[in-house]
């Protein structure tokens, strides 16, 4: 088991860049030692919504600038998707510059992604296993040309003649998937250095963690080694219902996958927004008036064995919430993990 990082999830479609490098920045000054942030195109809501107007900054960018302004030990992605908008040498060479510029301060997690990012650029949206398949021929692809050498590949849905990065990483970049599928978590076993899932999928969580556990067994890797992380999704505020309301902006993202992959744009996402996805928003979120309900379910998921836990926040005074975390829960977690973790 890693040491414990605990991330500050800056989610680009919440909030313009600006006000994300300022939130990035305080979050250094309480304490987190990771900032991620998410990698859309659309945002998942059109219109503005509670105390959120929709943003969808350019991530890649916004990695610079937040690193330029801050010493946090590492800033990544979360959840870059190779193989469509972004072919996987494109994401390799991003990448490689940003830890040329920051090196060992960058990681990146990457996923099978959404229809709404992808077909309004033209692509068509594909099943789950060429999504799968897809991604893994990405990952491939980008950890071989981090190694600065001339790369041949030829797979089912990528083929890469003589390509060369000539800026390469000075340090090695952390390469996550995220998932709540054990099939693509057997992946990261294979050939990643850990698993990002979030609240929705620990039903899934045993499984999840033996099929990358006993993937990077059969090639001979430490299991042990990989991170588990987790993105903790809460909204906190002394009002409980301030707190559910400012959550529910969130909603969209609550819709069925299956229901959800029939959708390019966030207007209509908006419009397929049930009783249902706000009742999904009150029990996978964390809603609450209570710091010790907040200090309660981290301390669950430190015994279950996550080692770097991203804080995704929807909370209504998002500057109250980081310096409350900085005080009361930061050094909390620190201080137990030792203890708890199995």
């Amino acid at each position: 088991m890693g040491e414990l990082k605990v991330g500050y999830w800056a989610g680009q479609e919440q909030y313009d860049p600006n006000t994300l490098i300022n939130y990035a920045k305080l979050a250094e000054v309480v304490g987190f030692d990771i900032v991620i942030t998410s990698d859309h195109f659309h945002p998942w809501r059109d219109s503005n919504a509670f105390n959120f107007s929709p943003h969808s900054g350019f991530p890649w960018i916004w990695l610079a600038a937040a690193a330029s302004k801050t010493n946090v030990s590492e800033l990544g992605t979360a959840v870059t998707t190779p193989g469509y908008r972004y072919h996987p040498a494109i994401v390799a060479q991003a990448f490689a510059t940003l830890d040329y510029l920051y090196p060992g301060r960058i990681s990146i997690t990457v996923g099978a992604g959404h229809r709404m990012n992808e077909t309004p650029l033209g692509y068509n949206w594909p099943n789950f296993q060429e999504k799968v398949d897809r991604l893994k021929e990405s990952i491939l692809i980008i950890k071989e040309l981090w190694k600065g050498k001339y790369v041949n590949f030829k797979g089912k849905y990528f083929t890469i003649k003589q390509a060369k990065l000539y800026t390469i990483p000075k340090k090695n970049i952390p390469l996550y998937v995220a998932t709540s599928n054990s099939k693509v978590a057997a992946i990261a076993g294979e050939l990643c250095d850990g698993i990002l899932t979030n609240p929705r999928g620990l039903d899934k969580y045993v499984n999840l963690i033996n099929s990358m556990k006993s993937s990077a067994e059969k090639v001979g890797r430490n299991p042990e080694k990989l991170d588990i992380s987790l993105e903790f999704k809460v909204s906190y505020d002394l009002d409980y219902d301030t707190a559910f309301k400012s959550a529910t902006y969130w909603a969209p993202a609550a819709i069925p996958r299956d229901k959800r992959d029939l959708i390019s744009t966030p207007k209509e996402l908006e419009k397929n927004i049930t009783d249902s996805e706000i009742e999904k928003i009150r029990t996978s979120w964390l809603i609450t008036s209570d710091v010790d309900e907040i200090i309660k379910k981290i301390g669950e998921f430190l015994k279950m064995g996550f080692n770097r836990v991203y804080i995704h926040s929807a909370s209504p005074d998002e500057k109250k919430f980081l310096r409350m975390l900085g005080r009361d829960i930061l050094p909390w977690m620190r201080e137990i993990y030792d203890d708890v973790a199995p």
